[in-house]
């Protein structure tokens, strides 16, 4: 079993990494919006649980930034490391990594769970929304080092080649959530609570699952304790090149805390709840190519290594045909049914009917993200973290953000220029990514190739 992505044809070898990857993203996305589902039809609470539990997503989103810091960055190395046939230094990528996940989750989960309340508010919760926020976090960050290692080392599991052992890791953990969260939320009457308690339970499932293959006989590389102690050089690699994931996570933390904010005075509670379906829908949609370019990382940092210079072109134009064709099937479906699809997060008529309006603006031009995301991928399966990090910058810190906060002031937008924000960024941010790539990167190839 070497799992040598240096043969066959590019795309096939591409898509066996990604179809589970896709698979298993579908599964974690669903992990979370069944929560979302279910407390949006919760009895009586008029749309504010599904409210609370959104202001809790620019915490998760920090976690989840913490640990693409180190996944991002040790699954890269880890695969050209293998491609290069350096095995000690490969093993010593993922077991830095582990470290550094297990120290940083601590540090996160405690920070977040004594501010809580602190932080919550900051992320735009009212007196009406925090207590359902508060239930929600307090039960979650208990899982912030399952959620941490079972997402970040599962990386490892994919790198060798092991694409459907990775998407089991998640498919356990979601049908533990999907089977526990209504006998938790509904039959023992626990609500919110109840939904962060399934989460919980499935998150410590699925990093057993993970650890047990990584230290077990399938894994081709292991994860072994002597490779655990931090090499302080390794974790600079490490983390420059994580770097990318981590400002992806964190800068949409932080559109994410300006859209709830500056939703909360144009809009009230009710828009801050829109804004939580949205966002939950752009997770599903945008599960196709994010499966597609990051299941094509592990495949282009092995060619890379390799030195195999034509594969990963023909890798690079595989992913970019294939996710515009994907990503623009996905618009063109909901746009054409944008009140079926909000419909199954929440039966308030008011939110249904500003969420329509609201899906139309924000979603306008989706179709242009996979550019950015094809971009992005190259730049981080090849090494290139500084491309990958100013590229992150740009799109939400840079372009983003500061129209989210002014648009809304500008000619009576209100609400609107919030949701304008985001197409706005999508056709800035994913045209300069995809075109600077394209302008470094294959004539980088072309010439070594040839020589």
């Amino acid at each position: 079993m070497q799992n040598d992505f240096s043969r066959g044809a590019m795309w096939r070898n591409i898509l066996k990494q990604a179809i589970p990857y896709t698979v298993a993203q579908i599964v974690q996305i669903m992990y979370n919006v069944v929560d979302r589902i279910y407390l949006g039809h919760l009895p009586g609470s008029s749309g504010l649980a599904l409210t609370g539990v959104g202001l809790v997503f620019p915490i998760v989103a920090l976690i989840t930034a913490f640990c693409n810091l180190f996944s991002t960055g040790g699954t890269p190395l880890f695969s050209m490391a293998r491609g290069a046939k350096e095995v000690n230094r490969a093993q010593k990528i993922m077991g830095n990594t582990f470290g550094l996940l297990v120290v940083t989750s601590l540090v996160v989960g405690l920070f977040c769970y004594f501010f809580r309340r602190q932080v919550l508010f900051l992320f735009g919760a009212s007196e009406n929304t925090y207590p359902y926020a508060d239930a929600y976090l307090r039960i979650y960050l208990i899982g912030t080092m399952f959620s941490m290692l079972s997402t970040g080392m599962n990386g490892f599991i994919n790198a060798q080649g092991f694409a459907r052992t990775g998407m089991t890791t998640v498919l356990i953990g979601a049908i533990v959530n999907v089977i526990l969260d209504p006998i938790f939320i509904f039959v023992l009457d626990l609500g919110v609570r109840g939904a962060a308690i399934a989460t919980v339970i499935a998150q410590f499932v699925s990093c057993m699952w993970v650890l047990r293959f990584l230290t077990g006989k399938r894994a081709i590389l292991t994860l072994q304790r002597n490779n655990m102690h931090l090499d302080f050089v390794l974790v600079k690699q490490i983390v420059s090149l994580g770097l990318s994931g981590f400002m992806m996570s964190a800068t949409n933390c932080l559109v994410q805390v300006a859209c709830n904010a500056t939703l909360k005075i144009h809009g009230g509670d009710l828009y801050v709840g829109v804004m939580t379906v949205l966002f939950s829908i752009r997770d599903i949609i945008w599960v196709p190519v994010l499966g597609l370019t990051h299941g094509s990382q592990p495949v282009l940092g092995y060619n890379y290594g390799a030195k195999e210079y034509d594969r990963v072109k023909s890798g690079i134009r595989f992913i970019t045909f294939a996710g515009i064709g994907i990503t623009v099937i996905m618009w063109a479906l909901l746009m054409s049914h944008p009140e079926a699809v909000f419909s199954l997060f929440c039966e308030e008529r008011d939110m249904i009917v500003a969420g329509v309006r609201s899906t139309q603006i924000y979603f306008f031009g989706f179709f242009l993200i996979s550019l950015q995301s094809v971009g992005q991928s190259v730049f981080v399966s090849l090494g290139k973290s500084k491309h990958a990090i100013f590229f992150s910058l740009l799109r939400k810190a840079i372009i983003v953000f500061p129209l989210t906060v002014i648009l809304p002031q500008i000619a009576g937008l209100g609400v609107d220029g919030v949701f304008l924000a985001e197409p706005i960024s999508d056709l800035i941010g994913g045209v300069a990514c995809f075109t600077t790539m394209m302008l470094t990167v294959w004539p980088t190839l072309k010439k070594r190739n040839e020589q």
